[in-house]
């Protein structure tokens, strides 16, 4: 397969038993409309008792059955939040790190517009991957942005070795082209 060969989701993650949490970000075939997708797999009962609700801003999960919940810190968060023209899409708590990085640089009057566009980077500068050990398991992150058209990015942090002794961050930033999607998963 050539780097510019463009394969259907299905074909993506065919013969991938387990496919973790994924985030899909991109354009519509016909080139008028966002698209966006995230999904969760879980292997251990705590992480498969989840369920997703919509909030005001956006979706939060939930236990399917609390009385299963074991340790919620890794498995209860918002996956998606909106604010202004943001769409914040990730596969845990740096939704809200993102989110109120957004939210602190537009209710200052004072902030430098030129850094508008760096504030999803900067937040996620200050996370890492999960404390899971030793799993480890990496931080999806994508943001939707819809000021002045459509463009989004994605963000993976990963630990840079086995023990978890330090975090790589990668951020990709995407020109939509129509009927195109880009997939991150864990």
């Amino acid at each position: 397969m050539g780097i510019y060969d463009i394969r259907s989701f299905a074909e993506t993650v065919k013969g991938n038993s387990y496919v973790g949490r994924g985030i899909v970000a991109g354009l519509s075939a016909d080139g008028k409309k966002a698209v966006t997708a995230y999904f969760i797999m879980g292997r251990s009962t705590n992480s498969r008792n989840r369920v997703f609700d919509e909030t005001e801003d956006g979706i939060i999960i939930h236990a399917f059955d609390p009385a299963k919940l074991e340790d919620p810190s890794l498995v209860i968060y918002s996956p998606v939040r909106c604010i202004k023209d943001n769409m914040i899409v990730t596969n845990g708590d740096q939704t809200d790190t993102v989110y109120d990085f957004m939210e602190a640089y537009y209710g200052n009057a004072a902030a430098d517009p030129s850094m508008e566009a760096f504030l999803f980077e900067a937040a996620l500068n200050t996370r890492c991957f999960e404390p899971d050990a030793p799993n480890f398991t990496p931080r999806i992150s994508a943001v939707l942005n819809f000021a002045g058209g459509y463009t989004y990015k994605m963000n993976i942090l990963k630990s840079a070795d086995p023990e978890g002794s330090a975090c790589n961050r990668y951020t990709y930033s995407y020109a939509p082209l129509a009927g195109l999607g880009h997939f991150i998963h864990t």
